[in-house]
């Protein structure tokens, strides 16, 4: 039987490929190694002053890396730096720091400067949400080792604050609090314009949308964020705070709000306010003014600024501290006078 099927199954030996055959695979090779050398190897100059600096931030993709060095002219294409860090297996091995790159580097030469070459170190800033200003100078002098009082100054020069697109006194309040990380070389203009950039972001469409509806400027919306901020640490709170200053600014009604009091009193040893302090003759004394203060007294976080812009809708006027960090809200005086006298007794029982 597979005598038979040998028989019926003719199989025809191999062809030798001929010597114009071989040429042409050679050839054909040749140029594809060619090609590959020409692309990945060659190196690719930029029409600019040398080196460029590539600021690669933690959590970048490479692709994000890859369309910066694009935009910044250092390479004429993105596909074959792609291919070549594929090679390299470099996708999550390139780090975040500052990098120099000079002019005539190939794909593959700079593949291997993002893999080994030594990028300057970066400094990790934690920034405290409601700090005030001094104290927000105060902290990059002792993490940055930079100016506290070029800080204070740049906060208040006109020229500066202009430059950052802004049209306020001072920049308290347009700073947004996070964790970041500097460069060494960072100067103060560097990093108050990387704050400023970061609270731009938060104002996006929607929140632009958002101020319009309510009728209020990018200042107020930060004033009352900054104030939101100082009133508690507990951030879903937030919202309903932010719903006691919207009804009594609807209302008419004076804010009373203690941190701006506070405010007037944030170089003193000790801000705790008396009743005297009540009385203080100044524009951010929500006691004995109506509506907001003139700008922000601190910087706000983000979560306080989307509580100012989306208050909790309710028909609550007053609130009070409750001694657990939380805070007990009243929709009339009477019933407020009672949590405050509940919270005084609080006080006395636990000294």
């Amino acid at each position: 039987m597979f005598e038979d099927l040998k028989d019926l199954i003719k199989i025809k030996p191999r062809k030798k490929l001929t010597k114009d055959e071989i040429y042409l695979l050679i050839a054909f090779f040749a140029f594809f190694l060619g090609v590959f050398l020409f692309t990945f190897y060659t190196p690719n100059y930029f029409n600019q002053e040398e080196p460029i600096e590539l600021n690669i931030s933690t959590g970048m993709s490479l692709n994000q890396v890859i369309d910066s060095l694009c935009a910044k002219n250092v390479i004429p294409g993105k596909t074959p730096l792609k291919i070549a860090a594929f090679l390299y297996f470099a996708e999550d091995k390139i780090k975040a720091g500052n990098y120099k790159i000079p002019n005539g580097l190939s794909y593959f030469g700079l593949i291997e400067l993002l893999l080994e070459g030594a990028p300057e170190p970066q400094i990790k800033v934690t920034i405290q949400e409601g700090i005030w200003q001094h104290r927000l100078a105060a902290l990059l002098q002792n993490e940055m080792d930079i100016d506290s009082a070029k800080i204070m100054e740049l906060s208040k020069d006109k020229k500066f604050i202009k430059s950052l697109g802004l049209n306020v006194k001072d920049l308290e309040g347009y700073l947004l609090p996070n964790t970041y990380y500097f460069y060494k070389e960072s100067t103060e203009k560097d990093i108050l314009r990387k704050l400023v950039n970061e609270m731009n972001k938060v104002f996006d469409a929607e929140a632009k949308f958002q101020m319009r509806k309510l009728r209020l400027t990018k200042n107020k919306i930060l004033t009352l964020a900054s104030i939101i901020e100082a009133e508690s640490n507990i951030t879903e709170e937030f919202a309903r705070i932010s719903g006691v200053y919207h009804n009594r600014l609807r209302k008419g009604y004076k804010l009373q709000a203690d941190p701006t009091v506070q405010y007037l009193k944030r170089h003193r040893k000790h801000n705790k306010i008396y009743y005297k302090d009540l009385e203080i003759e100044s524009p951010f004394n929500t006691y004995k003014n109506y509506g907001l203060p003139p700008q922000p007294i601190n910087n706000p976080g983000k979560e306080a600024v989307m509580a100012a812009l989306y208050p909790e809708e309710h028909n609550y006027l007053y609130f009070v501290a409750d001694g657990t960090g939380h805070h007990k809200f009243a929709k009339s005086l009477n019933e407020h006078n009672k949590n405050v006298s509940d919270y005084r007794r609080w006080r006395r029982e636990n000294n």
